[in-house]
């Protein structure tokens, strides 16, 4: 982050604090945390005067009667590096006269706190107030940041992290689109019969939608795990959840109604629309109304309906398949604009392509405050880039995971479809694995960890997230490596949707890459978790023995890499497939024990492969006795030969009816989308 406060995240843990909530404007306010920058400036100088008039002029501006937002910035002085930038943000549910108590003390505090410096800011229980020599506004600052967590631990995490995970991203979300003049918003969830979960995020109003989402969505994943309470501050956003409710229930905005439905769809509001929109809507009437002639305002008001109508149904085309409000709040919080894009690649420069696969090119680029992105561009002569591209922006956007990719945004005009994901920048681990030069880099230990990333990132997917999602195209080029080399597995243009009691399906479409495909689904289009289980059992293989599941005539007369694992260790010599860089750091028992449960992750019989949840805790389990693999499926072997072709990755928009015959079990030929 290229900006003033562009430096380390410094977290501090308190393990005790706030048992019980309270507000007085009448005593000070408490005090959480302060920044100091290392920047003086002289006594007496021209900034310390700007910096006195600045403080002077928020804490007048927290004291103005309609200050209903809780929030100002401002500036002092004409010329840099002596002109002071200062802003204050008071908690969301903080009354008129909290707030402007908390600022008019932190002006003074801040200033004792922080003798002579540039760059300082203050976090109370009630407001957050910051300045600096350089300007600050309308800029996610993720740094400093300070982190709390509740001192008791929480009964079954395992169900606490995913209803805390589906609850504090919906205030996320609802925050970022800011209808309410503050960009607050809160969420609560039944954790028991017996216990309530209360979360609440918010950012500074000055932040674009987009900028709140990102700002939030980064955070979620740095809250305290396991325990009963947590929150996290930073200059420009702060979550906080609890088991009790900590805030002021009737001064927070209050969530949006469920949709109305009937068996045709959502009821729309008497202008058609959602209500946000009809009242937007309803306020352009009525200046038109206000301002031309009588005669004039029917034919303002039918040329108005017609564009209108003809802009929601392009909107609706667009997005075909957002239903919810939650979704289309998904969808506002994230659009970008083409000409950001644009300018962020260098107007997709070559100098900034990173890649191309089926769906298109990949680009790196820069947003105007400083993070680094990657820009997935839709190919136009995709025929199926609009599935793909509703999957991942419906899709990605509300999982939350480390091992996952995070999606940032997206754009959508005209011809052009772009997705805007965080920089990884390590590439996809095929960059390295496959690479005879670079495969050293990838030592046993840092595979290992490579390995744990992905099978925690498929579990996510398969039970801890809000929905069960089958990735349908796990393979090595999806799995990308961040600054630490921690995996994140990236592509969901060919994920799918189950029902919470949904265990499988069936397509005539077959889409993904050769070699990682279970036979059920290659064959006869049945795909479920097991699906993902096979293709992680030939990725698990490939990083033992760092060489594609390929056709190798250079192994024992052309053998894929499966069946020369499988063999090897059948005849009871399976270091025998080790990839040569790691005979120096290889320790013998997890090696085998990875490669047992590749094997049975491979197993010809579905329900003979073992769950996610399993593979993760065989893993971490040095004492385990898991059934010893019988003959794997060798789908890629027997098919491909047949078909004299080499393996290869299928694009998105061919079909495979010639080659792989329909399901013949019965069952309904399904695509599932995310609803």
């Amino acid at each position: 982050m290229k900006s003033c406060f562009a430096f380390s995240i410094s977290l501090l843990f308190f393990l005790n604090f706030l048992s019980v909530y309270t507000r007085s404007s009448e005593s000070a306010p408490t005090y959480l945390w302060h920044y100091c920058n290392s920047t003086l400036y002289s006594t007496n100088s021209t900034y310390q005067s700007n910096l006195k008039n600045l403080l002077s002029s928020l804490s007048a501006a927290a004291a103005t009667p309609n200050n209903t937002g809780g929030f100002a910035n401002t500036t002092a002085g004409q010329n840099s590096p002596d002109r002071a930038y200062g802003l204050f943000l008071c908690h969301g549910d903080a009354s008129a006269s909290v707030c402007s108590a908390c600022v008019t003390f932190g002006t003074q505090d801040i200033l004792r706190r922080c003798p002579n410096q540039r760059v300082s800011t203050i976090w109370y229980d009630d407001c957050m107030l910051r300045y600096s020599n350089c300007s600050i506004f309308s800029v996610i600052e993720k740094g400093p940041s300070l982190l709390m967590g509740n001192t008791g631990n929480i009964t079954n995490p395992a169900k606490f992290v995913q209803v805390l995970g589906d609850t504090i991203t919906e205030a996320a979300l609802r925050a970022s689109v800011g209808d309410s003049g503050k960009k607050v918003a809160k969420a609560e969830a039944n954790f028991t019969s017996l216990q309530k979960l209360y979360t609440l995020a918010q950012c500074t109003p000055d932040l674009s939608k987009l900028d709140c989402n990102t700002c939030l969505r980064s955070m979620i994943p740095v809250l305290p795990q396991g325990k009963q309470g947590g929150r996290i501050f930073t200059p420009s956003c702060n979550v906080r959840f609890e088991m009790y409710l900590f805030y002021n229930n009737s001064a927070l905005p209050p969530p949006p109604p469920p949709p109305v439905t009937t068996s045709e769809g959502p009821v729309p509001t008497p202008e058609g629309k959602s209500n946000n929109e009809g009242k937007a809507n309803k306020s352009v009437v009525i200046i038109l109304a206000i301002t031309v002639p009588a005669e004039g305002v029917f034919v303002l008001l039918f040329l108005t309906t017609c564009f209108l109508r003809r802009k929601e149904k392009k909107t609706n085309e667009a997005v075909e398949g957002i239903r919810d409000a939650n979704d289309l709040a998904i969808v506002e919080s994230l659009q970008f604009d083409f000409a950001t894009i644009q300018a962020a690649t260098n107007d997709f420069s070559p100098e900034n392509k990173l890649g191309e696969g089926g769906f298109g090119e990949v680009f790196q680029g820069m947003l105007p405050n400083g993070q680094e992105i990657a820009v997935k561009r839709l190919s136009q002569s995709s025929r199926q880039g609009d599935e793909q591209f509703k999957n991942e922006v419906l899709l990605v956007a509300k999982l939350q995971h480390r091992n996952l990719v995070r999606l940032l945004g997206f754009c959508l005009e005209g011809k052009e479809k772009l997705l805007a994901y965080e920089f990884v920048p390590n590439k996809s681990l095929d960059y390295f694995l496959f690479d005879p030069q670079k495969s050293g880099q990838l030592n046993w230990p840092l595979r290992y960890k490579i390995v744990s990333g992905i099978a925690r990132g498929l579990l996510y997917l398969h039970e801890d997230s809000r929905l069960r999602i089958i990735h349908r195209d796990l393979k090595c080029s999806n799995i990308l490596l961040d600054s630490e080399m921690n995996p994140k597995i990236s592509d969901f243009g060919m994920a799918r949707i189950f029902g919470s009691d949904q265990t499988q399906a069936s397509t005539n479409k077959i889409v993904g890459t050769f070699g990682y495909m279970s036979p059920e689904y290659a064959m006869h289009g049945e795909f479920s978790v097991k699906s993902d289980v096979y293709s992680f059992g030939i990725l698990l293989l490939e990083i033992i023995c760092g060489k594609k599941n390929n056709f190798y005539r250079q192994l024992d007369g052309g053998e894929y890499l499966a069946s020369y694992a499988w063999n090897q260790w059948r005849d009871g010599t399976p270091l025998k497939v080790l990839d040569p860089a790691i005979m120096d750091s290889y320790l013998r028992d997890e090696v085998l024990r990875c490669m047992h449960i590749g094997l049975l992750c491979i197993q010809e019989d579905p329900t003979i492969r073992p769950t996610m949840a399993t593979v993760v805790q065989m893993l971490n389990n040095n004492y385990f006795n898991p059934p010893s693999p019988q003959h794997p499926a060798f789908f890629v072997q027997s098919r491909l030969r047949e078909l004299s072709i080499p393996m290869k990755e299928l694009e998105s928009d061919q079909s495979m009816r010639s080659t792989v015959s329909s399901s013949t079990n019965g069952m309904s030929i399904t695509e599932f989308y995310p609803r």
